[in-house]
């Protein structure tokens, strides 16, 4: 038998093309590996890295069983995918990380919180409702009481499907569909924790990060990593990500978002089974970075050391309010004559509001001065059309 590693002989396909895609592709181009990506737009960020670029959707059940058929891995950035092809391929000998089992269970918020309870793992009360009139009559019978928080069962993403609802004057933001509604934390901070496992058994966490949001459109605007938080309460944060990650049964990538109440307690708020948003700092300031990572576990190779060698801040570059055309970036030039910041554009012609462009790593031990870097950063560039 030969042994010794033939990255050619071995095809890997993504779903999905996005930015998450390409910086995939960017970590797999270290080892030569063969990816293939499956995303239903000719022009996303991963086409311009691959010659492997099939245009089709994801969500295609035709689409996708004809891509994965020639592949011997399949893995995921979205998870709004067929998992209804990827059981057929699953069955045909086709290694699907993570499972189509758990991505239906995680995609759906409903099922997601339902399984979280089910594990003991803490999370905030939550009830499950058919569409907004189904709210109305629990808020007119005394069932549910203002402030809540409304989550879409299916299909929310970049913050579209949640509202936060404080008063009755804010139903009329009340969103129409199946829905996930829970209690309004207090929150003292928000956090995250990427966690990685093979199938083998290792496990490994990167330390929990903090994530500030933009309150308008419930995007992440920056983060700081590690977390300003105890020691104690790293650890704990930890311990609920490997204890997720380890229920939800997940070879690859899990994202934990984490709430820090006023009382000082820790619940889990949602999970990604990929790579994430809050582990983009990664790539500059760990010694693994969590698309590396993502391809180690996916793959059953041993894991990476998810340790940072140093402190940093990672910012979204958002399209700015009022912009909606073909991208452009004010102050680019200046952000990159600064020292150990370092900047990843997506590749996306065109900008709206709100919406990921790229995004900026700073690399910083001085807790108050990274954090006056993030604020000339946020100031100074700017995506405008």
């Amino acid at each position: 038998m030969q042994q010794g590693y033939s990255p050619s002989r071995y095809r890997i396909g993504i779903l999905g093309g996005g930015q998450l895609g390409k910086m995939l592709l960017e970590a797999a181009s270290r080892w030569d590996l063969d990816i293939h990506v499956l995303d239903p737009d000719p022009e996303c960020p991963a086409s311009r890295l691959t010659n492997n670029h099939h245009v089709g959707s994801f969500r295609d059940y035709e689409e996708v069983l004809r891509f994965g058929e020639k592949m011997d891995c399949l893995t995921i950035e979205i998870e709004d995918v067929s998992t209804e092809a990827l059981k057929v391929l699953e069955k045909k000998g086709v290694l699907i990380n993570p499972s189509p089992s758990a991505i239906e269970r995680i995609r759906d918020k409903g099922l997601q919180k339902e399984f979280l309870r089910a594990h003991e793992i803490r999370t905030a009360d939550f009830s499950l409702y058919e569409g907004r009139k189904a709210i109305e009559a629990a808020l007119a019978t005394g069932e549910l009481r203002f402030p809540f928080v409304q989550k879409l069962r299916r299909g929310g993403y970049d913050g579209r499907g949640v509202q936060v609802i404080r008063s009755q004057a804010d139903m009329q933001h009340c969103m129409e569909g199946p829905s996930l509604v829970e209690d309004l934390v207090e929150l003292k901070k928000e956090l995250a924790v990427i966690c990685a496992r093979n199938a083998r058994g290792e496990l490994s966490c990167y330390p929990a990060v903090e994530m500030v949001f933009d309150p308008r459109a419930n995007l992440l605007e920056y983060l700081l990593a590690p977390a300003r938080i105890t020691e104690e309460k790293l650890r704990e944060a930890e311990v609920l990500a490997r204890k997720c990650i380890k229920a939800f049964d997940i070879s690859g990538l899990l994202a934990v978002e984490l709430f820090l109440d006023e009382r000082d307690q820790l619940w889990v708020n949602e999970v990604a089974p990929r790579p994430h948003n809050s582990g983009h700092h990664s790539i500059e300031s760990a010694w693994t970075s969590q698309f590396e990572q993502h391809l180690r576990a996916i793959l059953n190779w041993p894991l990476g050391p998810a340790t940072l060698h140093h402190s940093a801040a990672m910012i979204n570059l958002l399209g700015s309010e009022g912009a909606q055309g073909e991208a452009r970036y004010e102050g680019f030039e200046q952000i990159l004559g600064m020292e150990r910041v370092f900047v990843h554009l997506y590749g996306k012609k065109k900008t709206r509001p709100f919406r990921k462009m790229g995004h900026v790593t700073l690399i910083d031990d001085d807790e108050q001065r990274a954090i006056e870097k993030v604020k000339y950063i946020r100031n100074l560039l700017k995506v405008r059309s």
